[in-house]
C-alpha cells in the first residue's frame, strides 16, 4: 500500500508543481488536503509556501485544527516533515515582515529581511546558487539548487542550520531537527537536484 503523503493547502503554496515534483521523485500517494485528519493519519508531510510569512502564518491558523494536526503528527508521532520556503521559515518562531508574526516555534529562530550587504546584491535572492551542506545534515547533498526569497531563517542554535548558501553573506538554506526538515530552496523547481531531494525525503526513516 503506497505511503500517504499529505501535501498541506492553505492557499499559500504552487502546490500542484510540488505535487508533480513528487510524483517524478516517486511518490504514488500524494493527497492536496486542509483535512486535519488527513494530516493526522499520513505517513509524510509537506507544506509549501510562497508569499509573505504573516500572510502564510494566518493562512495555516485559519483552518480550524490543521495547526495541531500537524503538531501532533510530526512533534509526538514523529512523521517525516518537510517544509518548503515559507512553509520551511514557519518553522521558526516568529517572523517580522509586516509586524511580527509567530510562526510554529519548531525550531527557534527568527525570520528576517535578507541584508543588502553589497549594492551589487538583489533583494530578493532569486535564481539558482549553491547548497554547501554541513557534515551532520541528512538527505541533503551539495550541489545547485533554486531560489527565490527576501526573508531568511536565522536559528537561534546554528545546530539546525543543516546547509548555507552565499548572497552577500552566508544564508541559511535549510533547517532541521529529529524528523524535520525545512529548505528555503524550491526543489520543485530545482530540476535533478531538488528530485534527488525528494527521492531522499520519501525514502528517509529517521
Amino acid at each position: 500500500m503506497a505511503e500517504v503523503v499529505a501535501l498541506v493547502d492553505y492557499g499559500a503554496g504552487n502546490l500542484h508543481s510540488v505535487a508533480n515534483a513528487l510524483k517524478a521523485a516517486g511518490a504514488e500517494g500524494v493527497q492536496i488536503t486542509a483535512d486535519p485528519d488527513v494530516v493526522r493519519a499520513a505517513d509524510r508531510i509537506v507544506l509549501p509556501g510562497v508569499g509573505s510569512f504573516k500572510a502564510c502564518a494566518e493562512g495555516l491558523r485559519a483552518i480550524p485544527h490543521l495547526v495541531e494536526a500537524m503538531t501532533e503528527r510530526v512533534l509526538i508521532g514523529a512523521a517525516p516533515f518537510l517544509g518548503i520556503c515559507v512553509g520551511m521559515q514557519l518553522l521558526a518562531s516568529r517572523g517580522v515582515e509586516h509586524g511580527v508574526t509567530p510562526g510554529l516555534d519548531w525550531i527557534g529562530g527568527e525570520v528576517r529581511l535578507v541584508e543588502r550587504t553589497d549594492p551589487a546584491i538583489k533583494i530578493p535572492h532569486m535564481g539558482w546558487n549553491d547548497v554547501i551542506v554541513r557534515p551532520h545534515a541528512p538527505l541533503l547533498e551539495a550541489g545547485e539548487a533554486y531560489f527565490l526569497h527576501s526573508y531568511h531563517f536565522v536559528p537561534e542554535d546554528g545546530h539546525h542550520a543543516l546547509a548555507m548558501t552565499d548572497h552577500g553573506g552566508g544564508l541559511v538554506a535549510a533547517v532541521g531537527r529529529d524528523t524535520i526538515l525545512g529548505v528555503q530552496f524550491h526543489p520543485e523547481k530545482s530540476q535533478a537536484y531538488g528530485l534527488a531531494l525528494l527521492r531522499a525525503f520519501l525514502d528517509w526513516k529517521p
